[in-house]
């Protein structure tokens, strides 16, 4: 089993930062992209934010150049540094990796739980 907890989100105003963060843990053997998505109240999830296993990244055009994807694969780690919040900004944000459990094994994606940020004018 295979778990993405994240952690970060919060209340702040416009123009302000978060970094959030999320750590996979359980049976890992590897992990390939891992990214961000957030939803907001009536939308669809959309992806915001994704890295790959070396490290390179690609991000949503409503958010580049305020948003940092990063991760840390030693700690199985992933995050997402959110500067110039806007209201529109404000939304569920949910972890995503693409994960294989063993060695040989197909690879899955798991989802985090999700962790609010509620941006304010």
């Amino acid at each position: 089993q295979v778990q993405l907890v994240e952690s970060g989100g919060g209340l702040v105003q416009a123009g302000g930062s978060l970094r959030l963060s999320c750590a996979a843990s359980g049976t890992i053997f590897s992990i390939n992209a891992m990214g961000w998505y957030r939803q907001a109240p009536g939308k669809q999830r959309e992806l915001v934010a994704e890295t790959s296993s070396g490290g390179s990244t690609n991000y949503a055009d409503s958010v580049r150049g305020r948003f940092t994807i990063s991760r840390d694969n030693s700690k199985k780690s992933v995050y997402l540094q959110i500067n110039s919040l806007k209201p529109e900004d404000t939304a569920v944000y949910y972890c995503n990796a693409g994960v294989r459990t063993h060695w040989g094994t197909r690879e899955y994606e798991y989802w985090g739980q999700g962790t609010q940020v509620t941006v304010s004018s």
